[in-house]
């Protein structure tokens, strides 16, 4: 077929817009027979066929997973322009095609389910299909003709969908992830990072078991948050990383049959070069094509990633209870009114959408491990449902993190009365009198003060503590920084004026 090829003279190359004007149907044909398809649409019989079988609810595959599988059929027809098996004007006109496909310029003629062949080839045949008939178009040809271009001799030259779709699946993802996903989520880790240091010497009342616990800062508080996430972060990038190795090479089971030697390493070469990502194709081709554990891998970062986002936003929205019997530590933005009966309410909507998101994220974890558990011998054949969920959930994320980061974090403000009231009442700051008086002891006051509904001075001076000793080892701002990295700022005694120019002027409090 080449050698015919190549004797074949160059046909004019039309300079026609994207679209089909013709009504009605036309006959398209595959190794099963004659199927009718639009007469306004690109794509051929197996698409056609596929749109009758699993017309199974509304989820479309990714549009994003067409354009990663543009990037392969360039690169695919790129490297057999190179090696004198496709016609140079055959192999750039794919190349103009595909370039169209990765710009979504034919998203429309993409319709299918992700409820199809587990293995994904109807999707490449479609774009197979749709690849060609543009090329057909931009020549003058008959549509279904399947000349001068091929569906499977040429757009599809040394491949298979078994090796093809897992490649685009991890183009899609990795993609979606480097530059959606974990932008957003550092984007997010900064601004709680930038909290934490505002507010580094902001004391407010700890709580462990929901319970009063001894101080702590704000900041303190929110560079736990910072933090977490920030490891989080890493092990999503860790595990996306895992994406950049790639199936391409392996055709039907892994041996690469049907492909010239070397083609994986190449069209890897070209895919990156193309993508500006250093895909590389993968040291085993029956490891890639007969599992998809670097899509579970990459997911499960995700899933992990919605563990930390789900604990911060459930602690923000406690946090910013209220307005008048909650915790109302926080005040959180009012971004529209938060009930249909009862008049200026507000409710903390980001944090419940963020909790939504983890939820769902976590619960479509478990789809991908299912799925990923099937791989079945030299294939696995469920791939539509593992790609489908990551490019939800990598989406969802990164949306989330920036609306999250927008309207809560950014505008969130401190209730410094509340956390200065929450300070005096707090008994639990008898612990720094326990190395001092006795765990025992300190109980003691503890109990008192709560049962007399006393202040824990009132209460320690009442069981033989002295207020030197209260005042000098009660202090909140130290008890947060235990090991005196911290200036101490324990209660001024006063100090007697020498005259009236030597009297120094008070501090500020810090």
């Amino acid at each position: 077929m080449a050698a015919a090829d190549n004797a074949s003279k160059p046909p004019a190359i039309l300079a026609l817009p994207i679209g089909l004007k013709a009504r009605g149907l036309r006959k398209e044909f595959d190794s099963l027979g004659t199927v009718e398809v639009p007469a306004n649409r690109y794509w051929g019989a197996q698409t056609q066929r596929s749109l009758i079988h699993f017309n199974i609810g509304n989820d479309r595959m990714p549009k994003e997973v067409y354009h990663a599988y543009g990037y392969v059929k360039k690169a695919a027809a790129i490297v057999n322009t190179k090696h004198g098996r496709l016609p140079k004007w055959k192999g750039d006109l794919i190349q103009q095609v595909c370039d169209e496909v990765i710009t979504g310029k034919l998203d429309e003629d993409f319709p299918l389910y992700v409820w199809q062949t587990g293995s994904g080839t109807q999707s490449n045949m479609n774009l197979n299909e749709v690849v060609s008939n543009r090329c057909i178009q931009l020549v003058g040809g008959k549509l279904g003709a399947q000349e001068p271009i091929h569906p499977n001799d040429h757009v599809n030259m040394g491949q298979s969908s078994n090796d093809t779709f897992p490649t685009a699946m991890h183009i899609a993802a990795y993609t979606m992830a480097v530059t959606k996903t974990i932008p957003a989520l550092k984007r997010l880790q900064k601004a709680i990072e930038k909290k934490s240091r505002q507010w580094d010497s902001v004391v407010k009342i700890g709580r462990t078991h929901l319970e009063d616990a001894t101080p702590l800062t704000v900041g303190q508080e929110w560079s736990g948050y910072a933090a977490a996430l920030a490891d989080a972060i890493t092990d999503v990038e860790h595990a996306t990383n895992g994406l950049l190795r790639i199936a391409m090479g392996g055709t039907a089971v892994g041996t690469g049959l049907n492909s010239p030697v070397g083609f994986g390493d190449e069209v890897a070469a070209v895919i990156s070069k193309l993508t500006g990502y250093s895909f590389q194709t993968a040291d085993n081709k029956f490891a890639a094509q007969g599992t998809l554990d670097r899509v579970v891998r990459a997911h499960a970062g995700l899933k992990s990633a919605s563990v930390t986002l789900f604990k911060i936003a459930n602690d923000m929205r406690w946090l910013g209870s209220g307005p008048r019997t909650g915790f109302m530590e926080l005040i959180l933005p009012s971004n529209e009114p938060g009930s249909s009966i009862m008049p200026g309410k507000v409710n903390p909507t980001q944090a419940e959408a963020m909790l939504m998101v983890c939820i769902q994220i976590m619960s479509s974890d478990v789809a991908v491990q299912m799925g990923g558990a099937e791989g079945n011998f030299e294939l696995n054949a469920f791939r539509p449902i593992l790609i489908n969920n990551y490019l939800h959930s990598a989406l969802i994320m990164a949306d989330m993190c920036d609306h999250f980061r927008e309207f809560m974090i950014e505008g969130a403000q401190l209730n410094k009365p509340k956390l200065k009231e929450n300070i005096e009442k707090s008994v639990m700051m008898v612990t720094a009198l326990s190395p001092i008086i006795g765990y025992d002891q300190a109980s003691v006051i503890s109990h008192y003060a709560i049962d007399n509904d006393l202040t824990l001075r009132e209460a320690a001076l009442k069981n033989g503590v002295t207020a030197e000793l209260f005042d000098r080892v009660v202090v909140p701002i130290n008890m947060t920084h235990p090991d005196g990295a911290t200036p101490k700022r324990p209660a001024a005694k006063p100090k007697k004026a020498r005259s009236a120019k030597q009297t120094p002027s008070p501090k500020p409090a810090k």
